[in-house]
């Protein structure tokens, strides 16, 4: 063990498996101690694949789903025991934290046994795949109930505590889907940019307290990636979660969530006290910090306003000139695909 974040406390909400487990563990084996968090005991189940889906598995994919699931079983009691084990401190509770009182609930368990609180990770997330025009406000309601919902809940609840010690951290878990889409999940990537927007918000208004709060999007292999994978096979033809195979992300190849854990400690550190309100992708051992969408175009009228037909000329001949969305390289990429 270390001592990176010796004395420190820190909550990781959804660390029964995957990557919160990974980073309550790696904080703990730097010093700290450590709340975990999941929203049951035992397994929690599928988050994307329904029992119909895996029917529709043949016999070998069927078997890998399951065989993967067992593998990555946990919850927030077997996280604390792994740190007990290796000589840490923890302590687990269970509850959903997109309820805004079992949010406070667990910043209050931090709290009561150990004393206070000093580092807040969220990673709580969940999935819900639908065209756009096709998906339900149950189905848009499942994925924003928990991103940005409960990071906010946890972040409400924390903050308190952490302006009163004037010192804090807090780190919240994005996806790269907040800037790239890609997927049959408007819902998701709607959740995950607000995740980034309350990223920003919270960094400029708590900064002057000494808290830092940053985001991180990973890439690593966990049970939303193989489900992913099981998904796409379970569908029919032109019903994956893939918008266009230019899209799709190589998610079976993907490095282990521990290979994400330790920059995320990182972050929680001392040393890291001025890095703030940035948002940084993490997969395996490479580490890569977002712009900030800063404007790269302009088209100004100095002498009043604009007509359309004047903007039919200057908007594609100045403000766009040599600038390519994601979306217009991706219709780029289906239009010179061979045999289009």
């Amino acid at each position: 063990m270390s001592d990176n974040l010796k004395g420190k406390v820190a909550v990781v909400a959804g660390s029964g498996q995957g990557i919160g487990r990974s980073i309550a563990i790696a904080m703990a084996a730097e010093g700290a101690s450590v709340v975990t968090n999941n929203r049951r005991p035992g397994s929690t189940g599928f988050a994307i694949m329904s029992d119909e889906l895996v029917k529709r598995l043949s016999d070998d994919d069927r078997e890998a789903l399951l065989r993967e699931a067992a593998d990555a079983t946990g919850d927030a009691e077997t996280t604390a025991q792994t740190i007990r084990d290796l000589g840490g401190r923890a302590e687990a509770f269970f509850g959903d934290v997109s309820d805004f009182e079992t949010a406070r609930g667990l910043i209050q368990t931090a709290v009561d046994v150990f004393g206070t609180i000093d580092i807040l990770v969220n990673v709580v997330g969940t999935f819900a795949f639908s065209p756009i025009w096709e998906m339900s406000e149950e189905t848009w309601d499942k994925v924003h109930g928990v991103k940005p919902k409960a990071h906010f809940n946890c972040i409400r609840h924390a903050l308190p505590f952490m302006m009163e010690r004037r010192s804090g951290r807090i780190i919240n878990c994005t996806s790269g889907a907040f800037k790239w889409g890609g997927m049959r999940q408007a819902n998701y990537s709607a959740a995950n940019a607000g995740v980034v927007g309350l990223t920003h918000a919270v960094a400029q208004e708590v900064a002057t307290y000494g808290i830092t709060c940053n985001a991180f999007a990973p890439g690593a292999r966990t049970r939303a990636g193989f489900e992913l994978d099981a998904y796409e096979k379970a569908m029919p033809e032109g019903r994956g979660p893939w918008s266009h195979e230019s899209m799709r992300l190589p998610i079976a190849d993907s490095p282990p969530p521990d290979d994400i854990a330790p920059f995320i400690c990182y972050l929680a550190t001392d040393d890291a006290a001025d890095i703030n309100g940035c948002v940084f992708f993490v997969i395996g051992s490479a580490v890569m910090l977002y712009d900030e969408m800063e404007f790269v175009g302009d088209l100004v009228r100095p002498d009043g306003r604009w007509t359309v037909d004047e903007l039919k000329e200057k908007v594609h001949g100045d403000l766009l000139k040599g600038f390519r969305s994601s979306t217009m390289q991706m219709l780029d990429a289906i239009k010179n695909a061979p045999g289009v």
